[in-house]
């Protein structure tokens, strides 16, 4: 299983960047419109993805889920759900039983 290699890819947004993956995602694009602030800002970009697309954007709604349920989310992994018990306990918050 070895890399492919990097090829040229232009987004819709007309940015140039090298990509070895087929992941459709625009590096510069997500640097942008990554938040300033919020407990979204302190999580990688896939997680962050995985959230905002299931509507989950504060603390509280993602206290509303199951750890198990934040597992199914496409692009979130247990990096990503250690991160999360952090931020929830800071706030006194914890996944759903």
């Amino acid at each position: 299983m070895g890399s492919s290699k990097p090829t040229k890819t232009t987004c819709e947004n007309g940015h140039v960047y090298y990509k070895s993956s087929e992941c459709p995602i625009c590096p510069i694009c997500e640097k942008q419109r990554k938040p300033d602030e919020g407990f979204l800002s302190e999580i990688a970009a896939p997680a962050r993805r995985a959230l905002e697309d299931n509507k989950i954007n504060t603390l509280e709604e993602l206290a509303t889920f199951s750890e198990k349920e934040i597992l199914s989310f496409h692009g979130m992994g247990k990096s990503g759900i250690i991160k999360l018990k952090t931020l929830l306990n800071k706030k006194g918050l914890h996944f759903k039983d």
